[in-house]
């Protein structure tokens, strides 16, 4: 982790990849050298303002892979997007290493100082209390995968099928879905609070905090977890005031610490748009079957062929409508997969390691190709 994110500190090379012919919405980068394998990486924006943030670094040492969904606005995810990762840098470094102490300091760290943000910010921008964003965390160092997550962006293992089915790839779901949709992610929170018969209620069609949000963990979101907040008459102006007794969501993160094995072929980190249309196991074989390059962009379109099919429309129809309005057939839609070539005892040479050096942020806005700055952002941040 030290010796990756030092490497930082030398110019970064960005990539802002291209954007899909067809579809002004869609940017993908679709092949790149990490330090175990390759990666590809691919967004569609749904929403008027992408809220889906992500970045991948890279060096011969490790790779690190973050996915930020966001929701109420692209705020509280463009703000993990540069805080996060400086964040796990400094505990690293305090600690002597990545551990899941040093993840969760990180998350919180970066929960405070958005928290410190909406303080500064409430008066002109009351609305910044209600933006919140889940958060999906990858690093492979030294043969050891750690994900971590808020929320319900997923991480999904495809591996080799053992016995008579070598031929085969078997998804193994690797991150826990903080959504209340899921009944045991329903049952947790209602057990918390067991004097608030409506904690949990369906409505519009899905389950709902307090009638309000799906997740249960979440950086951001702070009328939901602060009663100063929902009590401000700032805010108050801007939305209902929600009554509670205590914290409804938290900033908790479930960490997963595992040993990667020769069997492992790669991962998929993406936000919810994409599970909403593919399930695991589909995700896993379209990645198997098809070759590396474009393959991010491969899930993302197979993605937006189920929207057309359950709309009963071709997917050029769905291409052509405008941002904002295409929120309403589907949600913006990140994907990153990474190959675990090193770790199936492939050839790695020095060439290859030196090529895995770089960073690789989407951008903060496909619409408008605007990367912002963000990973000089960072740099600066780190260095």
């Amino acid at each position: 982790m030290m010796m990756m994110l030092r490497s930082l500190s030398r110019p970064l090379e960005r990539c802002l990849g291209v954007r899909a012919g067809g579809d002004a919405l869609m940017w993908h980068a679709d092949l790149k050298p990490h330090a175990s394998g390759d990666f590809s990486i691919a967004v569609v924006q749904a929403n008027n303002c992408l809220e889906d943030q992500s970045q991948v670094f890279t060096s011969p040492f490790a790779t690190y892979v973050g996915v930020y969904d966001g929701h109420g606005g692209p705020e509280a995810s463009r703000f993990v997007n540069k805080h996060l990762f400086p964040f796990l840098h400094k505990f690293a470094t305090e600690q002597g290493g990545l551990s899941a102490d040093v993840i969760k300091k990180a998350f919180n760290a970066t929960e405070e100082e958005f928290l410190r943000l909406v303080k500064r910010s409430l008066s002109v921008r009351p609305q910044i209390a209600s933006v919140g964003s889940c958060c999906l965390v990858g690093a492979i160092s030294i043969d050891v995968l750690y994900v971590a997550n808020l929320g319900d962006s997923r991480a999904v293992l495809g591996r080799k099928a053992s016995g008579d089915k070598e031929n085969t790839v078997v998804a193994e779901r690797l991150s826990t879905d903080h959504n209340v949709g899921v009944e045991e992610v329903r049952k947790e929170v209602e057990e918390l609070h067991p004097d608030d018969s409506h904690i949990v209620v369906y409505t519009r069609g899905v389950w709902r905090i307090k009638g309000i949000i799906q997740v249960s963990r979440s950086i951001g979101d702070v009328y939901l977890k602060k009663p100063e907040f929902y009590r401000d008459p700032i805010f108050q102006q801007f939305r209902n005031p929600v009554p509670l007794k205590r914290p409804v969501i938290t900033a908790e993160p479930s960490i997963l610490i595992r040993k990667l094995k020769p069997q492992d072929q790669f991962l998929i980190f993406a936000s919810n748009g994409l599970w909403e249309q593919l399930s695991d196991e589909a995700a896993v074989n379209i990645v198997f079957k098809n070759p590396r390059a474009g393959i991010a962009r491969r899930l993302v379109r197979a993605a937006l062929q189920e929207v057309a099919k359950k709309r009963e429309m071709r997917y050029s129809d769905i291409k052509k409508i405008k941002k904002g309005i295409r929120r309403h057939f589907h949600d913006d839609i990140t994907v990153i997969v990474i190959y675990l070539d090193k770790h199936r005892g492939s050839f790695c040479n020095k060439r290859t390691k030196q090529n895995a050096m770089g960073c690789t942020v989407a951008p903060v806005d496909i619409y408008s190709f605007n990367a912002d700055g963000g990973d000089e952002d960072l740099l600066q941040k780190i260095t």
